[in-house]
């Protein structure tokens, strides 16, 4: 350790933001620069833990004390190296984690922890402009060719090492453009798509083959990829959204928060949109329901269209100031969270259910129809209980209602009822060390492990390690993925 004072030293900084107003005039993300020997003063506070918490609580297993010290000493190639080994897409983890890592940090037990997250963009960043990162095509070609479903989190991951390890490797995506969740649900205030465009070029420049417009088990059959690739590895995510199935439902002006946050982010891409896209927040009320990161984005887009109102409602009770016993260090804490887009501009309430949508009388949406709830403790072996508050009933005027509720399976439709792939009771792929029960059918990311509440980190966790595949592919974290002569 350099200088076992750091932590001592320095506080947490970490960039500021462009100020509200000004940033939801455009799209790009809303960070102001922050000097290269700041973030060196961050990197110091590590403190080399003799148990670095911070290595189980991030996802990948990222080598974070040791890229720290080679920050901490200038050394940021080394570092570089060092967070390569274990993080396929570090300019996307250090833009979108919600950084678990920093939660589990130990200097944050009574300080604020280190800034683990931005530093990481920055090693990531400065190993672009240095040129660091550059096409690396495998010497030797396996002679194996896998067909990789989705070009999401998951999918580019698996197609890099894959291709790594000499295998060739087509990604099929269904969209006109690749990227997945990262390009279509991601705002690009939070994820310019320069940045991912850019590691695409590198993929293409190694090998990888990526054909869009492809929906496997609609216009291209899953059989045939059986016929044509030695392997077929499933990266469709968990694509199906939670529904509210109450009154008023039907409504217009009633959607799935990601149809929003894909038809804006086309929007931003100049891309053409369909005659009926109609899902514009300008000069409209508009309500969220759900308080999670989805929810916070469409409220950052809603502010960026020009809303006259934006109100972002949640069923559970507000969560606390600070960490709380319940969710002791270094666990991920249930805490309040204020993102940028709250800053911006949102009515929060909590603890708030919907009973209807309440239309006009020409099927357009006008209000909703809310109570107040409490969460009734349970008894020793008992379940929370849900009391709705009498005299608590109300409407909220609104003509924009967005579902941001979660996502609660892959879609069955197509490929995986055509391929005949098991499912668990939840409704993921069922497998067996991410093998499916069908021969040489492989699967990864939101479509085996379906959505988690840290939606962005835990759809990235999968990042570099993420098909440990037995049998026909085997994957390790170092020489990657080998063919055995059984596939």
């Amino acid at each position: 350790m350099s200088d076992p004072r750091g932590f001592l030293k320095y506080d947490r900084q970490t960039p500021t933001s462009r100020a509200p107003q000004q940033r939801i005039q455009d799209y790009r993300e809303i960070y102001e620069d922050f000097s290269d020997e700041r973030t060196i003063e961050q990197a110091t506070r590590c403190m080399d833990c003799g148990i670095p918490f911070c290595h189980s609580a991030c996802p990948l297993g990222n080598i974070i004390p040791e890229f720290n010290e080679a920050v901490n000493r200038g050394d940021w190639k080394q570092a570089f190296h060092i967070l390569r080994d274990t993080n396929n897409f570090p300019e996307f983890t250090g833009r979108i984690c919600p950084a678990p890592c920093e939660s589990a940090c130990v200097l944050g037990i009574n300080r604020d922890p280190v800034a683990i997250e931005h530093i990481e963009k920055t090693i990531a960043e400065t190993a672009f402009r240095e040129g660091w990162v550059r096409a690396e095509p495998p010497a030797v070609r396996s002679g194996r060719s896998v067909a990789v479903v989705g070009s999401g989190p998951a999918g580019l991951a698996a197609a890099s090492q894959l291709n790594r390890a000499g295998h060739t490797v087509t990604v099929y995506e269904r969209d006109d453009r690749i990227g997945g969740l990262l390009r279509y649900g991601i705002p690009d205030f939070k994820l310019e798509k320069w940045v991912l465009d850019r590691r695409l070029e590198v993929m293409r420049a190694e090998g990888i083959r990526f054909v869009t417009g492809a929906n496997v088990g609609v216009n291209v059959d899953p059989a045939d990829l059986l016929e044509r690739y030695d392997a077929l590895v499933l990266c469709g995510g968990a694509t199906i959204p939670r529904d509210l199935p109450i009154p008023g439902r039907e409504l217009e002006g009633v959607h799935f928060a990601m149809d929003y946050l894909t038809q804006s982010n086309r929007r931003v891409a100049g891309d053409p949109l369909a005659t009926d896209a109609t899902l514009v927040a300008t000069d409209r009320r508009v309500i969220v329901i759900g308080g999670g990161d989805t929810g916070s984005d469409c409220v950052g887009t809603a502010n960026r269209q020009g809303a006259e109102s934006v109100q972002q409602i949640e069923l559970l009770a507000k969560p606390p100031q600070h960490r709380s016993e319940a969710t002791p260090w270094p666990q991920w804490p249930m805490m309040l969270r204020t993102s940028s887009s709250h800053e911006e501009g949102c009515e929060r309430e909590w603890a708030i259910m919907t009973k209807a949508f309440l239309g006009d009388g020409a099927g357009r949406l006008r209000a909703l129809r809310v109570v107040e709830v409490e969460w009734e403790l349970p008894a020793a072996g008992g379940r929370t209980q849900l009391r709705e508050l009498p005299g608590t009933e109300r409407e909220l005027p609104c003509e924009l209602a967005f579902l941001a509720v979660g996502f609660i399976r892959p879609q069955f439709a197509g490929l995986l009822d055509q391929l005949g792939v098991a499912v668990d009771g939840r409704g993921n792929v069922r497998d067996e060390r991410y093998r499916t029960n069908i021969d040489r059918v492989f699967v990864a990311g939101d479509m085996r492990r379906g959505k988690f509440s840290a939606r962005n980190c835990e759809t990235i966790s999968e990042l570099f390690s993420i098909m440990r595949l037995t049998g026909s592919i085997v994957v390790t974290n170092d020489p990657g993925f080998l063919l055995t002569s059984g596939m």
